[in-house]
């Protein structure tokens, strides 16, 4: 004599029709078979549909994206699926050579430059990257005559600086895109462009000349940023105060202070309170799996710079 069992069971009968039976209708032991067999198709039916869809998710990262996951643009209903694997190694490599000036390397080697700097303020180095992003139209900027071998150039802005520039791309295995902000002169907004940089194991954000904070959309477009570059310094961009406040607002693991010409003032000011690191040193690399959880602020010193602190 069968136990009567008290939950429902859902059986596949086609694929078209899902139907609910309790197991107190099954008299027989071969109904019992069979339902159990009946069961068991539709557990395997779902699982076959849940790898279809996460399969088919991962493919259009791949030709949309370039890379196979993305880390600034997780999707929601995927995660509950899989979850990517970080290796404990170097997922990228960030050279500073002061102000707004760096070198972003992926673990591949791709070697993306961001606002050159005009010969000058500081030691020009000899560079030869795949890409250079330029967010304002300004020799502090803009200066790409610094690398000779023909690198994609990026520029945020048109219409010599007069107009935003989308730019959806990838170079190599990065995926690069711009986020419109505003920055500022002398009290006058302007437009400008924030580059932001999926290596698809982490999400690295360049903020440009950022001047205010940021409305629910632009963090939205921004994505889960895991490493930022922020300017601090005001008067052509955001000044301390402000810039913590778009910590709050993006939340990045690392936040890497930029646009302040080594005032040492400046800098106190947009640290106080957070944990801090101070490198003596313009290069470090950085994994997933090792990023803090709460976000820290690194302070690097500008290449072939003496340590300012």
């Amino acid at each position: 004599m069968l136990r009567q069992a008290q939950h429902e069971q859902i059986q596949y009968k086609n694929p078209n029709l899902i139907s609910v039976r309790s197991f107190d209708e099954l008299r027989t032991g071969s109904e019992l078979v069979e339902g159990l067999r009946e069961s068991l198709t539709v557990t395997c039916y779902r699982w076959e549909m849940k790898t279809v869809l996460a399969f088919t998710l991962l493919l259009w990262g791949v030709l949309l994206g370039g890379v196979a996951h993305s880390a600034c643009r997780e999707l929601d209903v995927a995660r509950g699926w899989f979850r990517p694997a970080y290796a404990a190694e170097p997922d990228v490599t960030l050279e500073f050579f002061g102000h707004n000036f760096f070198q972003i390397t992926s673990a591949k080697g791709t070697r993306i430059v961001t606002d050159p700097v005009t010969p000058g303020f500081y030691p020009t180095p000899n560079l030869a990257p795949d890409a250079i992003t330029v967010g304002r139209e300004h020799p502090n900027h803009n200066f790409v005559e610094i690398a000779k071998n023909g690198p994609v150039l990026l520029r945020g802005l048109g219409n010599y600086g007069a107009e935003w520039n989308k730019v959806s791309t990838t170079v190599k295995d990065i995926l690069v895109y711009t986020v419109p902000i505003y920055q500022q002169q002398f009290g006058n907004a302007l437009k400008g462009a924030a580059f932001v940089f999926d290596l698809g194991t982490i999400c690295v954000a360049h903020l440009g000349d950022l001047a205010h904070k940021l409305t629910e959309d632009q963090v939205k477009a921004f994505g889960k940023v895991d490493i930022a570059m922020i300017p601090i310094g005001g008067m052509f961009t955001m000044p301390p105060d402000t810039a913590r406040e778009v910590l709050q607002q993006l939340k990045p693991k690392i936040a890497i202070p930029m646009h302040y010409r080594e005032n040492t003032g400046l800098l106190d000011m947009f640290v106080k309170g957070y944990p801090n690191k101070y490198l003596n040193n313009y290069k470090a690399t950085f994994s997933k799996q090792a990023l803090p959880a709460p976000t820290q602020v690194v302070v690097f010193t500008p290449w072939q710079m003496r340590d300012y602190r």
